[in-house]
């Protein structure tokens, strides 16, 4: 979306934007509006050259403004807790630390619905949101798992915590293996970004790490590689848990008499 007014229209219709792009160029009054409505929504503002927004929208005149506008709507935190509570089940959120690359948000997007991830959070700055390339790469997806977009990570993490979820973090450098944890509880895993990982202070909030076993010599996996590893082994510790009680509890005979 290009344009000072389409954008400041969409603005005002709630249009879920993922991040306003301003040419450094352009005149402080002609973009002041954008500034203050951005501002008012949260929305990240970047200032960028001229060249680049011809770069994004080469066939529209853009008036040194362009949106990028989510191919899907955000969700509310409270929302992805309250699916798991309406399936009865155990939450299981992916929380994404500065995962910046778009094609690897749609492809932990696709494996979180194939898995039943009640939901993924990603933060507002330095993060890939809903773009057209992510829907595309999640093989719509996008349309099944709600995202979440936060201020700040941290602090959703302890809202996470207050709710009764546990926070396990996936780095290269835990010495337990996420194999000999158990991950059949309230959980939110948290993946860091493709080239630093998790985060200081991301890392300190967390209640436990999680570390894939590796032999190569290469020592870390891609982001949604990783976390397509350890949702199928939450999905096989949650199976073998549903089957272990269903066996232990039967049903009663007098159950069927109401």
């Amino acid at each position: 979306m290009a344009g000072k007014h389409p954008v400041l229209e969409a603005m005002k219709a709630g249009r879920s934007i993922n991040k306003i792009f301003i040419s450094n160029q352009a005149q402080r009054f002609l973009i002041q509006p954008i500034m203050e409505g951005a501002k008012e929504r949260g929305i990240v503002v970047q200032q960028v050259d001229k060249s680049k927004l011809d770069r994004l929208v080469p066939d529209l005149q853009h008036q040194g403004v362009v949106a990028q506008v989510a191919a899907a709507a955000y969700y509310e935190v409270d929302e992805l807790l309250a699916r798991a509570a309406e399936r009865g089940e155990a939450p299981l959120i992916i929380l994404l630390d500065e995962v910046e690359d778009p094609h690897n948000l749609g492809s932990i997007l696709r494996t979180a619905d194939c898995t039943g991830v009640h939901g993924v959070i990603v933060p507002k700055r330095r993060s890939a949101g809903l773009t057209p390339i992510v829907a595309k790469t999640s093989a719509g997806a996008v349309e099944y798992v709600p995202v979440a977009r936060v201020a700040n990570l941290v602090q959703t993490m302890e809202k996470l915590k207050e709710a009764g979820l546990w926070i396990a973090g996936a780095d290269v450098g835990a010495k337990e293996g996420f194999y000999d944890t158990n991950l059949t509880g309230p959980l939110a895993i948290v993946i860091g970004n493709e080239g630093q990982g998790l985060s200081r202070l991301v890392k300190e909030r967390c209640d436990f790490i999680l570390s894939l076993p590796m032999v190569g010599q290469i020592n870390s996996l891609n982001a949604s590689v990783a976390t397509g590893v350890i949702l199928y082994e939450v999905v096989r510790q949650r199976q073998q848990a549903s089957k272990a009680k269903g066996a232990a509890t039967p049903a009663s005979p007098a159950s069927d008499h109401a």
